[in-house]
């Protein structure tokens, strides 16, 4: 077992920029990469000048194409450990280029197309910077501060004269410019709920517009009619023309100007230049915004585990020497279904779903800690002078109320813990908590569970569950009378096991049973001395009855 005070991927780690960039801008062609392999920064490769090549490098073969060129690359590298050597994708791999890059242990990465050299080389002096806290550089891009998409949109604006937003591929509005008060009601709209309309972008999917927006590099312009006509006010709207941000084959977002005018030729030039601007900000932003989000991941994990590295966690994290309780929630549905959409599109809802719960208790429970583990975020809240976890139940109450129906979730709450392995402990019962929640939802349990609950609010469900789970570990089959009467009724398509739960469910109340099940009491008392004849339980033993009403429970899950 690895060391806990480590990270995943150490400092600077070949691996970590394949795990950041791999699925959007590089894919490996030759070679395998050391996880462990530290990389020692960037290089673009001139063939008319020999740079300073720092250890572990990644090399940037800009415009060098075809096997003999990267073959001659890979041996005129210096007499050092390189990291690995990119070109554009498709690559094209000889016995030459990889006998080299096998003698000389590089590894060959391709870059994908349409993504560019200056994407890519910012993106990695991104990574490899990411550790160097306290750092008051800022870095620019284009002139502007790295990540400062405010500036950008009223940069753009200022080179089309027209008033901008800067949207993500779910139509959300991620910044926009000065001058929106010229706009229109439909923009006015947009600005306010920082969100196009539901009824704008259902109409602009009807006529095609996001389908050509985010195949062609070209911009596109949307009539003032098609706005008006979704108002279905002629309040002399302003066309749109947009254009979409992509890296790669990846479309990132989109950017739409409201004016009027012909697209000229200028003006296309803009905002193709402008959409490359913006893809490289979005990539910075997402990139510092995963490093934090797998920073907090793993001081977390590594907190909730124990171990030699828990102290030191939970004292980056801040939350040493306090009270605190462990919560566990899980999204129970996605905008895109239970079952549909790609496996990027519920990570994304799973990330935005943790962000809301940690904005939530940032305002509610200071000091919180919260992080997406696998498919479920986890959170330490301080939970001081709170040792039935009431507090922390209605705080996650309160925010399920808040997301309502766009985020339906369910929430365990662990009991309060005071050192690390109260931490332990605490997740472990969230854990118990939160399973019973979930497969309640899905069916098999006698009674509705709440959204959030806590270990003795479900204290039955889970130790029937775990029962369960320890005969199917022990391949135990039910014995006894009610093994007798579930064979009964499978041969004669009986229902004694149904008569034997339902007296037990009502304390042997006959009318009461009789009436779950439909049949006169009369019916009933017949069915019962029947199950008992066959089963042989002796109804007026309290172990017979106990043992019986077990299976029975477990028999329904």
């Amino acid at each position: 077992m690895s060391d806990r005070n480590e990270p995943r991927f150490p400092r600077f780690s070949f691996a970590r920029i394949l795990d950041d960039l791999g699925v959007t801008l590089l894919e490996t062609a030759h070679g395998r990469a050391n996880e462990q392999q530290p990389v020692g920064g960037v290089v673009i490769f001139d063939a008319f000048d020999e740079p300073l090549y720092p250890e572990h490098a990644f090399v940037l073969g800009v415009g060098v194409h075809g096997s003999e060129a990267l073959a001659e690359l890979i041996e005129g590298l210096p007499n050092q450990p390189v990291a690995a050597v990119v070109v554009r994708s498709p690559v094209e791999l000889t016995d030459e280029v990889r006998r080299a890059a096998d003698e000389r242990g590089v590894v060959v990465l391709g870059l994908a197309r349409g993504a560019t050299w200056t994407q890519l080389a910012a993106l990695l002096r991104t990574l490899l910077a990411e550790d160097d806290v306290g750092d008051t550089h800022v870095d620019s891009l284009g002139g502007i501060p790295s990540g400062d998409l405010f500036a950008v949109a009223n940069a753009i604006a200022s080179l089309l004269d027209a008033p901008v937003t800067i949207e993500d591929r779910s139509s959300r509005v991620l910044a926009f410019s000065g001058r929106q008060e010229e706009a229109d009601r439909a923009r006015a709209e947009t600005i306010i709920g920082r969100r196009v309309p539901e009824r704008y972008t259902e109409r602009l999917t009807e006529r095609g517009v996001f389908r050509h927006l985010y195949r062609s590099d070209d911009p596109v312009v949307i009539d003032s009619d098609v706005i008006d006509s979704v108002v279905s006010v002629n309040d002399g709207s302003t066309q749109r023309v947009a254009i979409g941000v992509r890296a790669g084959d990846e479309v990132l977002g989109s950017i739409w100007a409201a004016m009027d005018g012909p697209l000229t030729h200028e003006r296309t030039v803009t905002l193709r230049d402008a959409a490359k601007l913006v893809a490289l900000h979005l990539l910075r932003l997402r990139a510092g915004a995963d490093v934090q989000r797998r920073l907090r991941a793993e001081l977390l994990s590594t907190a909730l585990e124990g171990g030699s590295g828990a102290s030191e966690a939970l004292a980056r994290l801040n939350l040493s020497g306090q009270s605190v309780c462990v919560v566990a929630a899980v999204l129970t549905e996605t905008e895109h279904g239970a079952t549909e959409g790609t496996d990027q599109a519920l990570m994304a809802e799973r990330e935005r779903f943790t962000d809301a719960l940690a904005v939530h208790l940032s305002a509610m429970r200071p000091g919180s800690a919260v992080a997406q583990l696998g498919d479920t975020a986890y959170g330490i809240l301080p939970e001081p002078n709170d040792p039935s976890g009431l507090h922390a139940v209605r705080t996650m109450e309160d925010f399920l109320d808040r997301v309502g129906a766009r985020m339906p979730a369910v929430i365990a709450v662990g009991p309060p813990a005071d050192d690390l392995a109260g931490i332990t402990r605490s997740r472990g019962s969230a854990r118990r908590v939160l399973r019973a929640l979930l497969e309640t939802g899905r069916g098999g349990s006698t009674k509705p569970l709440s959204r959030v609950a806590r270990l003795s609010d479900v204290h039955a469900e889970v130790l029937m569950r775990e029962l369960k789970d320890l005969m199917v570990v022990r391949g135990d089959e039910f014995t006894g009378p009610v093994s007798r009467l579930i064979e009964h009724d499978g041969k004669q398509k009986g229902q004694l096991v149904d008569t034997l739960r339902a007296w037990f469910d009502h304390f042997g109340d006959v009318g009461q049973a009789a009436g779950t099940l439909f049949v006169h009491p009369n019916t009933f008392r017949y069915r019962l001395r029947r199950a008992v004849e066959i089963s042989g339980i002796d109804l007026d033993d309290a172990d017979d009855r106990f043992a019986a009403m077990l299976q029975l429970r477990l028999l329904d899950r």
